[in-house]
């Protein structure tokens, strides 16, 4: 930061977004951490930044993020997990869902037919994709909004964005 020589902190926030941000999201649809260190270690670039910001550092965490208008890192994995995940779920990606999910076809439960269930799993790589999706599980509120945009991910991707 010392290289700029503005005390905006709008400017900074945007040379994060657009240079830093794309770095620390990379792929993560792959490679999206579960072990509570390894999000910390990441989500820690984006807390040290917000530190140096003018007028931030006495702010936590939480209030630097509200008035900077950023959302946590974590948060968006889970976007970018459940957008990749309706993805695979209407056949926009060249993945089969079958190797990753099963939708729920019983009748009988309450909800939605895009319930999905995870597969059973043999290998690590497999078992950790889209782990942070899998983990908030049928109760997530973002996937039952799937019903509402069965046409467009960009639809999706708004209506996710709104409600978190």
């Amino acid at each position: 930061m010392k290289c700029f020589a503005s005390r905006d902190n709008d400017l900074y926030v945007r040379a994060f977004v657009v240079y830093v941000r794309p770095i620390l999201e990379y792929n993560s649809v792959v490679w999206s951490p579960w072990l509570k260190q390894d999000i910390d270690q990441i989500e820690k670039v984006q807390r040290r930044f917000t530190e140096r910001l003018v007028g931030m550092k006495d702010l936590n965490y939480d209030e630097r993020m509200h008035r900077l208008g950023l959302p946590s890192l974590e948060l968006r994995r889970l976007h970018l997990d459940l957008i990749f995940c309706y993805k695979v779920g209407f056949g926009l990606v060249g993945v089969n869902i079958d190797d990753f999910f099963e939708f729920n076809h019983a009748a009988n439960t309450r909800g939605r037919a895009y319930k999905l269930f995870k597969s059973r799993s043999v290998n690590n790589i497999r078992h950790f994709l889209l782990n942070a999706l899998l983990m908030c599980g049928t109760d997530c509120r973002h996937l039952s909004a799937l019903h509402q945009c069965q046409h467009s991910a960009e639809q999706y991707r708004k209506l996710i964005l709104v409600s978190s």
